[in-house]
């Protein structure tokens, strides 16, 4: 486990990854940050976002739908609200999301702006991620 840190990611559903990793970027509150073996300790809250995780020169793409990040140093544990790695993302599910959310953007009298927004960025960024997949 030399030059690794741990990565666990877990959601109210379970745990979506537990492995040792070589480096992780995610989006937090107040901007993109990575993380390597031996990082300062911090607590970060997280942004609907995309995480990158690399791993023995391969790549890997997580959604990430908000919540906290531990950072230690040997550890990441990610809380989030809802996490899918980019293997896992239905597409058709994030577009007809987006569809309807853009939608409920069009009736505007009616509408909870934050809620619709939220939904067309969680959508906006599982498509992205989809597209990605794993890279080596």
């Amino acid at each position: 486990m030399d030059n690794k840190i741990r990565l666990d990611i877990v959601t109210p559903h379970g745990l979506v990854l537990s492995e040792d990793v070589d480096e992780i970027t995610a989006t937090g509150s107040e901007g993109e940050f990575g993380v390597l073996p031996g990082h300062v300790p911090f607590i970060t809250t997280l942004k609907i976002g995309m995480l990158i995780v690399k791993k023995d020169n391969k790549t890997d793409f997580v959604f990430v739908n908000s919540g906290y990040a531990e950072v230690t140093s040997g550890k990441v544990i990610i809380l989030a609200d809802s996490a899918e790695r980019a293997g896992d993302i239905d597409v058709e599910r994030a577009k007809a999301a987006m569809k309807r959310a853009e939608e409920r953007l069009q009736q505007a009298d009616r509408v909870d702006f934050g809620r619709a927004t939220a939904a067309i960025e969680r959508a906006t960024i599982r498509i992205q991620i989809a597209e990605k997949k794993v890279t080596r």
